[in-house]
């Protein structure tokens, strides 16, 4: 008896083909995942005055709301130390705001995508909090994640996740990724009080 033979159709042909091309497809799609929620460096502090993107480090006090907070700022080696004193006015805040801006004109940028700030810092005296920015606020009251915990005197990597910001004052409003304009660090406190910390990179997860 002769078999006849069954030649296999186009489709037959086709399905290594099609299934190795949606498996490029996967792993593509895992890459420029992966590309997007990789961490972005801010600053390392390699520079003495400028962070990564070239911007002048900010040290702003709060002698505009009738204040007298005082604070020296550092960069050495790759770290970045910032000490004073805080000096509250009557019925007002003392305050001391370290300032990195992510573009030099002040410009937002689209944070889409990543989680939160992260950072390497020792606190060594006072209350530091991580603060972003947004160009939708303007009375300054900027979305800041809890005080910083942890032992003293020890350098820890922390990171904040935008969901746990908050704004301290005004009315809770989600915090618009796309209008990112700074990271600051800030000591602050009612009563006068001295701070010190030391941080050798920041950057976003």
């Amino acid at each position: 008896m002769k078999m006849k033979l069954i030649p296999s159709s186009p489709t037959t042909r086709r399905r290594p083909a099609a299934t190795s091309l949606f498996a490029a497809f996967l792993v593509l799609g895992s890459i420029a995942a992966q590309a997007a929620n990789a961490p972005m460096l801010l600053d390392d502090f390699s520079d003495s005055t400028r962070n990564k993107n070239g911007v002048v480090r900010l040290l702003i006090d709060d002698k505009a709301i009738g204040s007298k907070s005082q604070a020296t700022q550092k960069c050495e080696n790759g770290v970045l130390t910032v000490k004073g004193d805080l000096v509250p006015g009557r019925g007002v805040p003392a305050f001391i705001s370290q300032v990195s801006l992510l573009a030099a004109d002040g410009k937002p940028k689209d944070m889409t995508g990543y989680q939160g700030v992260r950072l390497r810092v020792k606190v060594t005296k006072g209350i530091l909090c991580v603060q972003v920015a947004s160009s939708m606020i303007d009375n300054f009251d900027f979305h800041a994640g809890a005080p910083i915990a942890g032992k003293r005197g020890e350098l820890q990597e922390v990171r904040i996740p935008f969901k746990d910001m908050k704004r301290a004052w005004s009315e809770q409003t989600v915090l618009n990724l796309k209008t990112i304009t700074s990271v600051n660090l800030i000591s602050f406190g009612m009563a006068k009080d001295a701070f010190a910390y030391e941080v050798d990179e920041i950057g976003f997860y």
